[in-house]
């Protein structure tokens, strides 16, 4: 019989085995990183089928460096490796997330937010022992671009097409012209996006990050919308009164010190019968709904970069990226948006659509 006070070494061993997966992940998003920034899934994507050789030559890199990383990648069922040939391909479901930039499922940029989490662990951990916030700012810039990108993959496949016509009258107003604010816009890239679908709106951006707010005005320049989107360094609880029609808070209602005080500006900012759009990381109301492979995804950004922020600010409130839909209705009928409902989801987000 085990002795209960003795480990069993079955599940000891099953766990070893996790953790080798795991540590093999942590290793080779590195390399994912790296495929990426260099072109070779792109290429791969571009030629089909390629020797160690051929994909150097097509990449301007080294045929030694670039064997060991297709068999990295080779091992982890990232590419397809024929043994007869002693070629490599990249499949093509597989090029979608890792290669097609415009793909709705296009995912290798967002390693630059992992490569963020590695460079300031230092920083996290006095946080941890001192419990005072990080900033946005205080980050690695790598976390501010590769955000982005992950940001920009769901934005392109889902806000205009499906999140606001999911709110209720929104986008009728919107085509008709409307005003809308996008509260902690980062590179204003949603702002972008709805001022390209409703060339009759006017737009204007909020982000207390200074060098986020100058690169979503170069964005908007180059998209040529910038005669209809503006950007301002502010933060949430200072949102002009400008009556607007939408206001949108983009995956960053959790980060704020603040949270409910900013939900009460937004509510007072808007326009008679304005809507609230509250886009949010998918999330259940406990940690049990959340043991997932997205649950833990999210709770690994939220200890690294979310709530450090919101306790980096007045408030502090530490609400973390994986609140729940029971919280932040809670939140937001205190700040008087009472009428609340789930507008739409996906993996990754909750949409939810709020007013007074």
């Amino acid at each position: 019989m085990l002795d209960p006070r003795q480990p069993d070494p079955e599940r000891t061993k099953a766990f070893v085995g996790q953790v080798v997966s795991d540590l093999g992940a942590a290793f080779s998003g590195v390399m994912t990183n790296l495929g990426h920034k260099l072109g070779l899934y792109r290429a791969l994507a571009d030629a089909g089928t390629l020797t160690p050789g051929q994909l150097a030559a097509r990449t301007g890199t080294r045929e030694r460096y670039v064997r060991e990383w297709l068999s990295n990648q080779a091992a982890g069922g990232y590419l397809d490796y024929d043994p007869a040939t002693g070629t490599y391909s990249l499949p093509e479901e597989h090029a979608a997330v890792l290669a097609v930039e415009d793909s709705p499922v296009f995912m290798a940029a967002a390693f630059d937010v992992a490569s963020a989490l590695w460079h300031d662990e230092d920083l996290i951990a006095e946080a941890f022992r001192t419990g005072n916030g990080i900033g946005w700012h205080q980050h690695h810039p790598r976390l501010f671009d590769g955000t982005a990108a992950f940001f920009r993959t769901g934005y392109r496949a889902h806000l205009t097409d499906s999140w606001i016509p999911a709110l209720e009258g929104v986008e009728d107003k919107l085509r008709r012209g409307a005003r809308v604010a996008d509260v902690g816009c980062g590179y204003g890239i949603s702002t972008i996006l709805m001022a390209q679908t409703y060339p009759a709106s006017h737009f204007y951006g909020f982000d207390y990050h200074a060098p986020s707010i100058q690169v979503a005005r170069r964005n908007a320049e180059e998209a040529g919308v910038h005669q209809r989107t503006f950007f301002e360094e502010l933060d949430a609880g200072q949102l002009p009164n400008r009556e607007y029609d939408l206001i949108c808070f983009m995956d960053c209602l959790h980060d704020l010190g603040d949270p409910l005080g900013a939900a009460r500006r937004a509510r007072e900012a808007l326009a008679e019968n304005g809507t609230v759009m509250l886009v949010e990381p998918f999330a259940g109301d406990s940690v049990t709904d959340n043991t997932n492979p997205v649950g833990r995804l999210f709770y690994a950004a939220s200890t690294g970069f979310c709530t450090p922020h919101s306790l980096s600010q007045e408030g502090a409130a530490g609400l973390g990226a994986q609140a729940g839909e029971q919280r932040l209705r809670a939140l937001l009928a205190e700040a008087g948006l009472r009428h609340f409902r789930r507008a739409a989801e996906t993996p990754f987000n909750l949409v939810l659509e709020t007013r007074p």
